[in-house]
C-alpha cells in the first residue's frame, strides 16, 4: 500500500513530536521527516517531495505565510495545512496563510488535559483532511483545483474552513466519518429533474474545507447587491466566523455579517452562521428571522448545512436557490433534497474546482442538483438565476 508522505513544520520541538507522533498511528501516513523553521522546509521539500506539508504560522527566521508564499511562487501545488491557534490572531494569521495559498487549516489542541488527548485531537483532527486532500498516494505530487491562484479584482482574503463536529468542537473530522468524499464524477450523474418555475427569494450556501476560498470568489461577481437576502454555513470554529464575514464584507456589493439570531432578512445581505451555534430561519409575525440554536450536531456538524437548509424550505417553501460548495463529508444532501422536494433550485461546485468533491458530490450523485459548475462561473450563475427571477416573478429561476 503506498502511503502519504508527510512532512511536519513548526518550530517547537514538543509540536513536531506531538504531531508526528498522532500520525504514526495511521497506517495510510507516513511522516517523511520534520523542521524546525520554512527557510529548512524549503530545502527537505525539495529534497523529499512529500505529499502534503503541516505548516506552523508563527517561526524564527522564515514564518509559515512566508514559507506557503515561496513555494506557491516556485510552482508547489501541493496541500499545506496550517497548524493555527483558536484565537483572534491565529484566525487573522490563518487567514492570511490561506490567502498567500494554503490548503485548509486545523486548530492546536487546548485545554485537552493530557498528552494522550492532545494526541487524540490531532490524529481527529488531521487524520481525515490529510486523506481527503491526498487521495491516491503514489500517483505523482497531489495539485490543487485549477481556479488556485486564479487573478482575482479584489486583495486575496480567503479564509479557512473547518467543520464543526460532535460537542466537543471536533470541526474536522466528523463530517468525514458522517460520510466519505463522493465518488468521481466520472460515474454517471443524473441531475434533479425540473419542476414548474419558481421566483428566488432566498438564496442558501453550505461549504466546508476549501469553502472560504470559494466563498470569496463567489462574492466577487456578486458586483450589485442582490434583491434578496443570502445566508450560509461555513464549517468553522468560533472567533473564525466573525473574521470571515468581515472579510467577505470587504469582497462586494453584499453586506456580509455573522449572524447574531432575531435579524429581519434583507435584501442584499448575507447572514454567516457563528461557530458552534446552528442557525435556522423561522417565519414569524414580523416575517421570517434568523435564529440560532445549540442543538445538538447533525451530521456530526454544528452548525450544520441540513439544518439550515430544510429551516429554509419550511420558512421560504421552494422560492430558494441552494448552492453547496467544496466540503468533506456529505452535510447539505438531505438538505438539498428537501429543497428540489419543495421545487426549488440547487447547484453546486464541480469536481475539478474543488479542493474536496464531498458535500457537492454528496448532491450530485444523490440526484439533487440542477447544474454543476465550475467555481469561477457559480457567482454568475447565481445573479442570473436571482435577477431572472426579478424580472420574472412567476418564476424562471432555472
Amino acid at each position: 500500500m503506498t502511503r502519504i508522505r508527510v512532512l511536519v513544520v513548526d518550530d517547537s520541538v514538543v509540536v513536531r513530536r506531538l504531531v508526528a507522533d498522532a500520525l504514526a498511528g495511521e497506517p495510510q501516513i507516513d511522516v517523511i521527516g520534520t523542521a524546525a523553521n520554512g527557510h529548512i522546509a524549503l530545502t527537505k521539500i525539495e529534497q523529499l517531495a512529500p505529499d502534503l506539508v503541516t505548516m506552523d504560522i508563527e517561526m524564527p527566521v522564515m514564518d509559515g505565510i512566508e514559507t506557503v508564499r515561496a513555494l506557491r511562487r516556485r510552482g508547489d501545488k501541493m496541500p499545506i495545512i496550517m497548524f493555527s491557534t483558536l484565537t483572534e490572531r491565529g484566525a487573522s494569521a490563518t487567514f492570511d496563510a490561506l490567502a498567500a495559498g494554503a490548503t485548509d487549516y486545523v486548530t492546536k489542541p487546548a485545554n485537552q488535559g493530557s498528552v494522550a488527548a492532545s494526541l487524540a485531537k490531532v490524529a481527529e483532527d488531521l487524520v481525515p483532511l490529510i486523506k481527503a486532500l491526498v487521495p491516491h498516494p503514489g500517483a505523482g505530487r497531489p495539485t490543487l483545483p485549477r481556479t488556485f491562484g486564479a487573478p482575482r479584482p479584489a486583495p486575496a482574503t480567503a479564509a479557512p474552513g473547518g467543520a464543526a463536529g460532535p460537542a466537543r468542537a471536533n470541526y474536522r473530522t466528523a463530517e468525514f466519518r458522517a460520510a466519505p468524499a463522493a465518488a468521481s464524477s466520472s460515474g454517471a450523474i443524473t441531475l434533479a429533474p425540473r419542476s414548474e418555475p419558481r421566483p428566488v427569494r432566498l438564496v442558501i450556501v453550505g461549504s466546508s474545507t476549501g469553502g472560504p476560498e470559494a466563498l470569496s470568489r463567489m462574492f466577487q461577481a456578486i458586483t450589485s447587491p442582490l434583491p434578496v437576502p443570502m445566508v450560509l454555513v461555513q464549517h468553522m470554529p468560533p472567533v473564525f466566523t466573525r473574521q470571515l464575514a468581515a472579510r467577505l464584507d470587504r469582497l462586494g456589493a453584499t453586506t456580509v455579517v455573522e449572524s447574531a439570531g432575531d435579524e429581519e432578512l434583507l435584501p442584499g445581505h448575507a447572514y454567516i452562521a457563528p461557530g458552534d451555534r446552528h442557525l435556522e430561519l423561522r417565519q414569524t409575525a414580523r416575517g421570517a428571522r434568523t435564529f440560532l440554536s445549540d442543538g445538538p450536531p447533525v451530521n456530526f456538524c454544528r452548525p450544520a448545512v441540513d439544518i439550515l437548509f430544510r429551516s429554509a424550505v419550511t420558512a421560504f417553501g421552494g422560492d430558494l436557490l441552494a448552492v453547496v460548495l467544496t466540503g468533506m463529508g456529505a452535510d447539505g444532501r438531505t438538505g438539498c433534497e428537501a429543497v428540489v422536494g419543495a421545487g426549488g433550485t440547487v447547484m453546486v461546485q464541480d469536481e475539478a474546482s474543488s479542493v474536496v468533491w464531498g458535500m457537492p458530490g454528496a448532491v450530485a450523485m444523490a440526484g439533487f442538483a440542477h447544474r454543476i459548475l465550475p467555481l469561477d462561473q457559480v457567482g454568475a450563475a447565481l445573479v442570473g438565476s436571482v435577477l431572472k427571477s426579478a424580472l420574472d416573478p412567476t418564476g424562471g429561476s432555472r
